[in-house]
């Protein structure tokens, strides 16, 4: 009686934006099947089933180079079929490539290499479709990112701009953090047209306007109109620039409002929520960018330390030789992922006795600020780790249990 063993395949998937190509190869790494498809439902489904066919009932393991973007579609439908998928960061599908044989790049190779790193490598990490609400705070952390780039941007050019023409006012305020200054750019940036108009009535402007502190800072811009009489060549069409730019953060700060409005909404709505703000350092807005970068779900990971080098937190060994313990921090690790941790560790140290008890001995121990709060924020990921899997928030240890 013939006994017919069932095959292995691996799929890998060059992404793209408009389309992507698949090249499926068996356990010998011959090609069994390579095709462009479009970066559209009924074709990826199409795909998808002709593929499992294929397999005829044998193990399947899919592999991609993307984790969002153009990818998103595709890694949704394969987790509807219940597909073993795999991610391969393309840093690691171009340096494999120089292995392979040929000088030349196409989807349809760089396809295959994936596939073939997915037939060979142990290492990979499972993709998944993280949580809705997670994704949600993907998009919104990441959203915000962009305002708060574009805002520190809108405000490097007003400054700028201001001091070609009015110099005084430019270093008159911290625009940054004062609104009402930023809101008297909106009409009056001028020296003449300060000093014409008076503390007084400027006073009332700012103060029709809900501004805080108006008097005092009608008193600072008028001071500083009374300081410059020259009116430098260009000062007309510099004012209008100056007026567009402040307007613009203005609406930036709404923006950013709005959006930190929609992040706590959808971030209280997670499950995983009073654990994280139970811990300390970790507000709404950390605790919103640590859910968008691990997905919600720890199961992902298959303990601590792999989060933690995920996170940038485990440093690498690079030993040569003789040359023995020296570490450093890997190179491929997850920046937002690393941003929360290492905040949440900084506010830490603040406020927390025995956070700031273990830095101060790090401190102690010759390390620097940075990588003090570094081992801090990578001792506290275990904690969390275990807060979160056992479902039980953070409790203050006790001082017996406080490091001196």
């Amino acid at each position: 009686m013939e006994v017919v063993v069932s095959q292995q395949l691996w799929s890998g998937i060059d992404g793209g934006k408009s389309a992507h190509h698949c090249v499926v190869i068996d356990s010998d790494g011959r090609r069994r099947l390579s095709r462009k498809v479009d970066n559209d439902e009924t074709a990826l489904r199409g795909l998808i089933e002709d593929v499992v066919a294929l397999a005829d009932g044998g193990q399947l393991v899919w592999a991609i180079d993307l984790n969002h973007g153009g990818a998103a579609l595709l890694i949704t439908l394969l987790a509807e079929h219940d597909q073993t998928l795999l991610y391969i960061p393309g840093r690691t599908v171009y340096h494999a490539s120089a292995s392979y044989r040929g000088d030349g790049k196409s989807d349809a190779k760089d396809a295959a290499i994936i596939a073939d790193q997915a037939r060979m490598r142990r290492d990979l990490q499972p993709l998944r479709a993280g949580d809705e609400i997670a994704t949600d705070l993907h998009i919104l952390t990441a959203r915000r990112t962009d305002l708060t780039c574009d805002r520190t941007r809108a405000f490097n050019r007003l400054r700028a701009q201001l001091l070609e023409y009015f110099p005084a006012l430019e270093r008159a305020f911290d625009y940054s953090k004062c609104r009402a200054a930023v809101l008297l750019l909106t009409n009056h940036n001028t020296p003449d047209g300060l000093r014409g108009l008076g503390i007084e009535a400027l006073t009332a402007w700012l103060r029709e306007r809900k501004a805080r502190n108006a008097a005092k800072v009608a008193a600072t811009a008028i001071a500083a109109a009374k300081a410059q009489h020259c009116v430098v060549i260009g000062q007309h069409i510099a004012a209008q620039m100056v007026t567009r730019l402040a307007e613009e953060v203005i609406r930036l700060d709404e923006e950013i409002t709005d959006t930190d409005a929609m992040i706590e909404q959808r971030f209280r709505r997670h499950h995983h929520a009073p654990i994280l703000l139970s811990m300390p350092g970790f507000g709404v807005l950390l605790s919103a960018e640590f859910l968008a970068a691990t997905g919600g779900d720890m199961n992902v990971f298959t303990g601590p330390d792999r989060l933690a080098g995920v996170a940038g937190l485990a440093p690498v060994p690079r030993d040569s030789g003789r040359i023995r313990g020296n570490l450093k921090r890997p190179r491929r690790y997850d920046r937002r992922l690393l941003r929360a941790c290492y905040m949440s560790a900084l506010v830490a140290t603040r406020h927390d006795p025995a956070s700031r008890a273990y830095y101060q001995r790090k401190r102690a121990e010759g390390k620097r600020h940075i990588q003090a709060v570094i081992a801090l924020a990578r001792r506290r990921l275990n904690v969390l780790w275990a807060m979160l899997n056992n479902h039980t928030p953070y409790r203050t240890p006790s001082a017996a249990t406080t490091p001196a």
